[in-house]
């Protein structure tokens, strides 16, 4: 039995108190910590078993029984406590981004690579069912050579603008993960971003300094060019698709809904909207990857979402961010360079 503390449980933090606790056999957690503890959140901790809950997250660490923490506190925070957390002898996993500046994510792969410790990044969709069906069908060869990747990921609605001056920007809030997906369906490094961006659902967002749509086009190592499309909200729910072309065939996933009942009648054919955000759509999957974390923990085998993982996407997103800035593809090697980063 793994004993997990969980610093921060806010929203994703309560995502992951309940699907550890309804769904992960091998784990248990034994404590939470938030400098927003209340009533409400002491509650929800007894709800669910967990003996303590405290202001201080260090608790958590100096707590010898607590074998793993699950990093799910604000941003800005996530580098720092990854690495104390490791330097207490703590096998971790961090929700993403690790941190939006390149200099803390290398200080964490540094510290990470000599630890011996349990290291994971929380790309959920990575442990979701539906791409996980294209990631095997490209991994065994049944579509032949990739060709074009084509990934939508569009939310319901936007953040607050609050969160939005805060969230580092569109491609390492939103797109990150879209970025991580393209790795993962391919297989393939990213080697050149083109990006282009506007502001179409709320010019407060514009004000803030970020964009709410975008289009961004990448060539792979592998010969194959990706392509994302986001916006910040979708009228018709959450909208998560993915196919990828090759010349041997395609592999193309559509959105998940509350059922597969289509109406046909006088008025037309209509089926339900796809499920309304996140919550709904990969609940599974965070339980999937907090499996996959447990597992590795208890046999001794590598995270399948690693600290490299993390860097890359943010990488990625740093070239998008440049390329729309200056109108220009960028290289993911012009943005190593800038970071003294080996260019493999």
């Amino acid at each position: 039995m793994v004993n997990i503390g969980i610093i921060g449980i806010g929203r994703i933090g309560r995502v992951h108190g309940e699907s550890i606790t309804k769904f992960v056999k091998n784990a248990k957690i034994k404590a939470v910590a938030d400098p927003f503890l209340n009533d409400n959140s002491k509650q929800w901790a007894a709800s669910l078993d967990i003996e303590s809950t405290y202001i201080d997250y260090k608790k958590i660490l100096a707590d010898p029984d607590i074998d793993a923490v699950l990093i799910c506190s604000s941003t800005d925070t996530h580098s720092s406590i990854s690495i104390e957390a490791i330097k207490s002898g703590k096998h971790v996993f961090c929700e993403k981004p690790i941190d939006h500046d390149v200099k803390k994510i290398k200080e964490v792969l540094d510290v990470v690579k000599t630890s011996g410790l349990k290291y994971q990044v929380g790309f959920n969709r990575r442990f979701d069912h539906n791409f996980k069906a294209v990631k095997d069908a490209v991994a065994t060869g049944k579509i032949g050579k990739q060709q074009i990747i084509k990934i939508t990921s569009r939310d319901p609605q936007a953040p607050p603008i609050e969160y939005i001056k805060v969230s580092g920007g569109i491609f390492l809030d939103m797109t990150i993960h879209d970025f991580d997906m393209v790795r993962y369906l391919s297989g393939s490094e990213v080697e050149e971003v083109f990006a282009i961006g506007s502001v179409t659902v709320d010019p407060e967002i514009g004000k803030a300094g970020d964009i709410d749509t975008a289009v961004i086009t990448m060539k792979l190592a592998n010969g194959a060019t990706a392509i994302i499309d986001n916006c910040r909200q979708a009228a018709y729910g959450y909208d998560q698709r993915a196919e990828v072309f090759g010349t041997k065939g395609a592999v193309s996933i559509n959105n998940d809904s509350n059922s597969t009942a289509v109406i046909s009648d006088k008025d037309g054919v209509t089926g339900e909207k796809p499920m309304y955000f996140f919550l709904e759509r990969y609940m599974m999957a965070y339980a999937a990857e907090i499996n996959s974390f447990v597992d590795s923990i208890s046999n001794n085998t590598p995270t399948t979402v690693n600290a490299n993982d993390g860097l890359q996407p943010v990488l990625i997103g740093l070239a998008a961010k440049r390329s729309v800035e200056e109108n220009r593809p960028v290289t993911i090697a012009e943005i190593k360079k800038a970071f003294n980063l080996s260019i493999d």
